[in-house]
């Protein structure tokens, strides 16, 4: 009864609250993407060239006429490319061999010993930085002649960034390659040149693979020691992966044109496009194509949610949807205001869609999990609202105790999994259990996000922000809490690094999605900007390179 009577009193005094009016920019792509147009003959032809150049490209890698720097620049380049997922047996087994003849390794060149040392890294193997103590002088520093070595920098400013915790000399070669990098980057030729600049921008370690890859694909094609088969497979691979890309966009799009949740819940983001490029960050490859499509339906709902959260719900309203989605059963619907009704619906529609695909897969416990951090999440949205409507500026640490979860990133990692075949009941517990890895992750979500939107949140009158309740608990100002919070990303990210290289209770194919998710946030709020609110700049021109502008490889009997 008293349930009842609190939904009749928000309903009758709907018409005196004032709620705040959405000035989100409408999406940026109209119905671009809810259509799509693909010539089966082309989809045919370039899987045919690929298929007969992998095997090419196969049989480079394993080839014994190679020493290792020649392979390793090979495995570097196949990486960047975005082709390394055709070859991942055939080169984790050539790392897995440079890790066991490492103590014979030896080599004076920069480059080779910076490109050895982070590939290990980057696959998961131990190795120490002392390898690069040959390259300092007596004082610690590293020598000034290296500065004459471009090649070899980029690569010690690459590897760098793999960085852990008290790791000394990284932390000085980082410092001393990007002095040195940004010096020389004006006076140097291309394709060299726009390749220094772009890692300056963007280092590899916290890029998005996908995008990462497109760039590089038009970087390496300038070279005159490039590979004509490596490009060229990149190119037709880019393009063909492109094509089921655009269709699973399309799928995605139509779905949401049709719950028209735009019109119907006018003060929410509009930005499906943006929710499936944040699933091709986390996996671009063939066999992860559900996987986006039900995580990427996901972010769109909570982006909803969110935004009902943040920008419109009453505290009464709130604590009826809150409860009712803990009780996460269709009958609830009855309590809630009109507008709660349509997103309610469409969220317990959607998890019961997922259930009955994964039955057929014999994986329906991973929704189990998925459910479970939502109702998680919109308990703390639920504290966070109150926090904002009173006024109340919480203690630092309860502020991020709450925040971990609202960056949305124990959601997202668990929501990633549920349409991975590989990822078993026992790697759900272990995420569940909030290993090290994960905390990184939601850190740097949580830390990055404050700093970016500190400024308007501050102009809406939030007081509750991390920058904020920093500020009053340890008694600094707003430049020296900013300052702080930069550190506590920079140490999230070296126990990411760590974690790569210790955390052996689950596969690198599931690590590197966590991985995934926190190098989407170093791109998405690069420069303190919100990039998926205000896409315009930021994720627009990636969108446009991911999914709309293709290679011109036309060499093929058809058009293409």
């Amino acid at each position: 009864m008293m349930a009842s009577a609190t939904v009749e009193n928000v309903v009758n005094y709907q018409q005196e609250i004032v709620r705040p009016l959405a000035n989100f920019s409408p999406s940026l792509w109209g119905d671009l993407f809810t259509s799509v147009s693909i010539d089966n003959q082309v989809v045919e032809f370039y899987a045919q060239e690929i298929e007969l150049l992998r095997e090419k490209v196969r049989k480079m890698i394993v080839a014994h006429n190679k020493n290792m720097a020649e392979k390793l620049n090979l495995i570097d380049s196949i990486e960047r490319l975005g082709i390394s997922y055709h070859f991942e047996t055939e080169i984790e087994e050539q790392i897995l061999n440079f890790y066991n003849a490492r103590s014979s390794f030896e080599s004076d060149d920069l480059h080779t010993v910076a490109l050895y040392f982070r590939l290990l890294r980057q696959h998961g193997h131990p190795i120490s930085s002392g390898i690069f103590e040959k390259f300092m002088e007596n004082d610690g520093k590293f020598k000034n002649s290296l500065r004459a070595d471009p090649k070899g920098l980029l690569s010690l400013y690459e590897a760098a960034h793999l960085q852990t915790r008290e790791e000394d000399i990284l932390d000085k070669a980082l410092a001393f390659t990007t002095a040195h990098l940004e010096s020389i980057a004006p006076h140097l030729s291309s394709p060299f040149k726009e390749q220094v600049a772009h890692a300056l921008e963007q280092c590899l370690q916290r890029g998005i693979p996908r995008v990462e890859a497109r760039h590089y694909i038009s970087v390496y094609e300038e070279y005159e020691s490039k590979n004509d088969s490596l490009l060229r497979l990149a190119k037709l691979d880019f393009n063909l992966l492109q094509m089921l890309h655009r269709r699973e966009l399309c799928e995605l799009s139509r779905w949401w044109k049709e719950l028209d949740l735009v019109s119907k819940l006018s003060y929410a983001r509009d930005r499906v496009v943006e929710c499936y490029f944040w699933t091709l960050g986390v996996y671009f490859e063939p066999q992860y194509s559900r996987a986006r499509v039900m995580l990427a339906k996901t972010i769109a709902m909570i982006s909803v949610i969110d935004d009902t959260y943040d920008s419109y719900g009453t505290i009464d309203e709130l604590e009826i949807f809150t409860d009712a989605i803990e009780r996460w059963d269709i009958k609830e619907t009855d309590r809630l205001p009109d507008y709660m009704k349509i997103c309610y619906t469409v969220l317990l529609d959607l998890y019961d869609q997922y259930e009955q695909e994964l039955r057929q897969q014999g994986r329906s416990f991973a929704v189990h999990y998925a459910k479970a951090t939502m109702k998680e999440i919109v308990r703390s949205y639920n504290i966070e609202a109150k926090w904002f409507i009173e006024g109340y500026m919480p203690p630092f640490a309860d502020y991020m105790t709450n925040g971990f979860i609202t960056s949305t990133y124990y959601l997202l990692a668990a929501t990633s999994f549920i349409g991975m075949n590989a990822v078993t009941k026992e790697a759900f517990d272990w995420l569940v259990g909030k290993p090290k890895i994960q905390v990184a992750n939601v850190t740097i979500c949580r830390i990055v996000d404050d700093v970016a939107t500190y400024e308007i949140e501050k102009k809406r009158g939030q007081s509750a922000t991390g920058i904020e309740c920093y500020m009053k608990d340890y008694g600094v100002s707003e430049e020296e809490a900013m300052e702080e919070f930069k550190n506590i990303a920079e140490n999230a990210w070296k126990d990411m690094n760590e974690e790569c290289v210790k955390e052996k209770s689950v596969s690198m194919e599931v690590l590197k999605r966590v991985v995934n998710l926190s190098r989407l946030i170093d791109v998405v709020y690069k420069h303190n900007q919100d990039g998926y609110t205000h896409p315009e700049k930021v994720l627009k021109p990636l969108i446009t390179g991911l999914l709309v502008d293709s290679f011109n490889v036309c060499s093929c009997p058809v058009s293409c």
